[in-house]
């Protein structure tokens, strides 16, 4: 036995035998979802009856996802694609945001994510193959098995909602398959040269002349997720991420004093971000926002409601302006798409680009726009799976029932980020009465909300000091 070991072991038996008053239980920080309303919860019933689908393939275990498609195969009588990751990303979303009010939502979260399981990426194999289709005995993965980003992104964030929700040892541990998904994420799906996120893993191995390899997508700036990716992760490349999607988005507000975030966003030859060319990848719609970066208010107006970024406060404050103006006040007046000096590029009205807005007018504090956009999203009639969704997840968050993960480290008890053995002295010296320690619930590795000698003991295996 090594002079190290000899001395952990005198330290246990030391702490073993003191009256230690961190036998004291701390109070368990639950999650705590806001009293949603009547009108969230009824779209929610009717939206979940129209979407939610139990997968009628798989025999051994049972899995859900999100029906997005105009067609069934029995109605159309050949092969249509039901479902994509962005779809099963806002399902799960939905799932573990709802859980405080239907007693079903964590059997079918679970079932979702099963289904994430069996359909891997053929790139990233904790991201998601982005699309499945039924051809009458089977889902499978059409259009190729790679991924695409924002769904990702909204899996793995979900897991940690669930996380918070429900604990993670339980059949499924949550974190564990949160952290997995971060990190692909930040292998397959981040350009760490320029510091982009790309367009799905499948440009991992695209050449630097490749026109898709410095190209982003609009809609999938969820910067409200990065940091805390970073926090669980202890990885810090999550926040250069952070910093330089800002660096893109207040170029763009600046520039045209809109707030309209392109679809898609490519890298000129002096290293600018501008708004990609027609029929870039999908339309010739590519450079303007269009049915990808109408998500854009919400997705920005959420880093400031929940983490109070001025950049994104400064974004909302630009688009709801710019909105209620081009508007003459009316949302109803929305149209279903602009230039990104904003000239409007469709003459109709869409959900999908209305029901974003509402986020980034709470985020603006603009009380009679939010209000007049909140009623046209629960008055606008019957819609598609694209924008019901999108208005149901804003409806959620504009309602408080938006939950933000624990973003501690496990282990980092000092919280400066880091899991090491430096977090065993801090935890040790406590233990003894010593000094302080930064974050209680980095150090409860029994889960039972109190720290002991058995999580310093299960922290030193963690640290594979003491097998």
């Amino acid at each position: 036995m090594n002079s190290f070991t000899k001395m952990l072991a005198l330290c246990i038996a030391a702490l073993c035998s003191l009256p230690l008053h961190t036998t004291v239980a701390f109070q368990a920080n639950a999650a705590e979802v806001s009293q949603l309303s009547a009108e969230t919860t009824n779209y929610y019933n009717l939206w979940k009856s129209k979407y939610i689908v139990q997968n009628p393939y798989a025999k051994d275990e049972t899995q859900y996802y999100v029906f997005y498609g105009e067609q069934t195969f029995a109605e159309a009588g050949y092969t249509v694609p039901v479902t994509v990751s962005e779809a099963h990303g806002y399902g799960m979303l939905i799932m573990a945001a709802m859980a405080e009010y239907d007693s079903e939502a964590k059997a079918i979260f679970d079932g979702m994510y099963r289904y994430y399981k069996a359909y891997p990426s053929s790139i990233g194999k904790n991201l998601m193959a982005w699309q499945q289709s039924d051809n009458g005995s089977a889902l499978i993965c059409s259009e190729g098995s790679d991924s695409a980003t924002d769904g990702d992104m909204d899996i793995a964030y979900a897991l940690l909602m669930a996380d918070k929700m429900w604990g993670s040892d339980g059949e499924i541990n949550y974190l564990e398959s949160a952290k997995s998904a971060i990190n692909d994420i930040m292998t397959y799906e981040v350009n760490q040269e320029d510091w982009i996120l790309r367009l799905g893993d499948w440009t991992y191995q695209a050449s630097k002349n490749d026109p898709y390899y410095s190209a982003t997508r609009g809609s999938d700036f969820i910067v409200q997720y990065m940091p805390v990716f970073a926090q669980v992760t202890g990885d810090d490349r999550w926040t250069t991420l952070y910093d330089n999607t800002y660096s893109i988005i207040n170029s763009l507000v600046d520039e045209y004093q809109t707030g309209i975030i392109p679809d898609f966003l490519i890298k000129d030859s002096t290293g600018k971000f501008i708004p990609a060319p027609p029929n870039f990848l999908e339309s010739e719609n590519d450079g303007n926002c269009y049915y990808n970066s109408c998500r854009a208010p919400w997705r920005i107006g959420m880093d400031y409601l929940v983490n109070g970024n001025t950049d994104a406060l400064e974004f909302s404050y630009t688009i709801t302006y710019f909105m209620r103006r081009s508007t003459s006040n009316d949302p109803w007046e929305v149209m279903a798409g602009y230039t990104p000096d904003g000239k409007a590029v469709s003459d109709w009205n869409d959900l999908c680009f209305v029901s974003p807005l509402m986020i980034a007018a709470a985020a603006a504090d603009d009380t009679e726009w939010h209000d007049s956009v909140r009623e046209v999203c629960l008055n606008y009639g019957d819609d598609v799976y694209f924008g019901e969704t999108i208005t149901m997840l804003c409806l959620i968050a504009d309602d408080g029932g938006w939950i933000v993960p624990d973003t501690y480290v496990m282990g980092d008890v000092n919280a400066d980020g880091f899991f090491n053995i430096s977090d065993a002295v801090a935890l040790q010296n406590w233990l003894l009465g010593n000094g302080e320690i930064g974050d209680w619930q980095a150090g409860d590795f029994c889960k039972d909300d109190r720290i002991d000698v058995y999580d310093f003991c299960l922290m030193m295996q963690e640290l594979k000091i003491l097998q």
